[in-house]
């Protein structure tokens, strides 16, 4: 899969994935990790592109003794989404008149 492709495919799963609620890295691995396999070195860089970009917000806390850090989508990173859909409609509408092209 192309790289900026892929990285926008991934980013846009990461949000939806913390859309349903806040969350840590290992279980965001697991939970994205049932749509594309993915490890902690490639969510890692994501989650703090997201944060920079102001579409997550994260938080420390303490759990079992250890700090976690727990993640939540922003408003700008719903509507990022949103955006996102508008844009993967195109795309959806290209693929098939190239599938459809090529039969």
């Amino acid at each position: 899969m192309e790289s900026q492709f892929k990285r926008g495919v991934l980013d846009a799963l990461v949000l939806a994935v913390l859309e349903k609620g806040e969350s840590y890295g290992y279980k965001l691995v697991r939970d994205v990790g049932e749509f594309i396999e993915i490890t902690e070195s490639t969510l890692y860089p994501i989650l703090k592109r997201l944060l920079a970009a102001g579409l997550l917000v994260s938080e420390s806390r303490e759990y079992n003794g250890r700090l976690r850090k727990y993640y939540s989508i922003t408003d700008k990173g719903r509507e990022h989404i949103t955006d996102l859909m508008r844009e993967w409609e195109s795309i959806v509408r290209i693929y098939n008149y190239i599938k459809e092209e090529r039969q």
